[in-house]
């Protein structure tokens, strides 16, 4: 494989779901039936000194359990996902090296895709011409770009959501970049990868349920001190980088310092955006065969349902499913 390819994995466990699901409790449950080391499915979660936004697990929940691929970067720094597949693959190999099962846990899609069905990246980023398409966005709208990509990757236009502005502008660049359609490197996006002796269960909460749980997860991350969390991150670092800031809840805690929003007013914006991304993670869920759902309809321990996961994927093995 040559640089910024990566290979699919393969005889792992997975666990994902949106925000506010309870992927980290009942990860850790998980792990321990499996005898499985995690291995972090989090964007953000690489960052450092971003805790409470993020809801990294605990020095506690460490402890438990032995995490991976947390930590990797200091916030002002960008981190692709490049860099993440290559620390991903490398700490799979000494999980395995030391007789333990692999657990992936975490709610970033891309990531999931990218280590479900390997992934060819392509150029690096090019921030100016990312910029210069912000401003066309802002003159012409969304749909006008969309537009644009149609007459260049009409492949990529048909599969893009004509408002998903971040991929639209990556397959722009793409093909800016290289003179050659984006859907022409990633065919094997397309399709679940078969016979990889993967598990991948994704937790399915009702939707209503599910708003309720981010209110709270919303509520006790000011209360935990996300507002001095940021303040912090101010003070050490100037400013986040590009990816970091895409984390929910970090800006709308600087516009509160900035005295731009009240508190009670950063709060119900950064619930109403991680609400919105929830919806964006579970079409992401939806839309990926290898996903299998574990409906949560009402409370249950994590050890009741890791138990349960497990059982279903005894099952779905005895049948030939795996």
């Amino acid at each position: 494989m040559v640089e910024g390819e990566f290979a699919p994995v393969a005889d792992s466990w997975f666990l994902t779901g949106p925000t506010a699901s309870g992927k980290t409790r009942i990860g850790i449950a998980l792990a321990k039936l499996l005898d499985a080391e995690i291995l972090s499915l989090d964007s953000m979660a690489v960052y450092r000194d971003m805790d409470i936004g993020t809801a990294k697990p605990t020095a506690a929940e460490r402890a438990e359990v032995r995490h991976h691929l947390l930590d990797l970067a200091s916030p002002d720094q960008e981190f692709s996902i490049s860099q993440y597949l290559a620390a991903a693959h490398a700490a799979l190999v000494d999980v395995r090296g030391r007789g333990r099962q692999v657990l992936f846990v975490g709610g970033t899609p891309l990531y999931l895709k990218a280590l479900l069905r390997g992934l060819s990246e392509g150029p690096a980023a090019d921030w100016d011409f990312r910029e210069s398409i912000e401003r066309e966005i802002r003159e012409t709208g969304i749909e006008a770009l969309h537009e644009r990509l149609r007459q260049v990757d009409p492949l990529a236009a048909a599969r893009l959501h004509p408002h998903d502005k971040r991929r639209i502008i990556r397959a722009l660049e793409v093909n800016r970049i290289t003179g050659r359609p984006l859907s022409h490197s990633q065919t094997h996006f397309d399709e679940p990868a078969r016979g990889s002796g993967n598990r991948v269960f994704t937790l399915r909460w009702p939707r209503d349920r599910l708003h309720q749980r981010i209110e709270t997860r919303v509520e006790q991350m000011f209360a935990a001190g996300l507002v001095d969390e940021a303040a912090g991150l101010r003070s050490r670092y100037g400013t986040l980088g590009r990816t970091a800031l895409q984390a929910v809840g970090y800006r709308e805690a600087f516009e509160h310092l900035d005295g731009r929003l009240s508190l009670a007013e950063a709060m119900t914006r950064v619930q109403v955006r991680t609400r919105q991304f929830a919806r964006r993670q579970e079409t992401w869920f939806r839309g990926l065969g290898e996903c299998q759902p574990v409906p949560l309809v009402e409370e249950e321990s994590p050890e009741l349902i890791a138990q349960r996961i497990i059982g279903g994927a005894l099952s779905d093995r005895a049948r030939g499913a795996l």
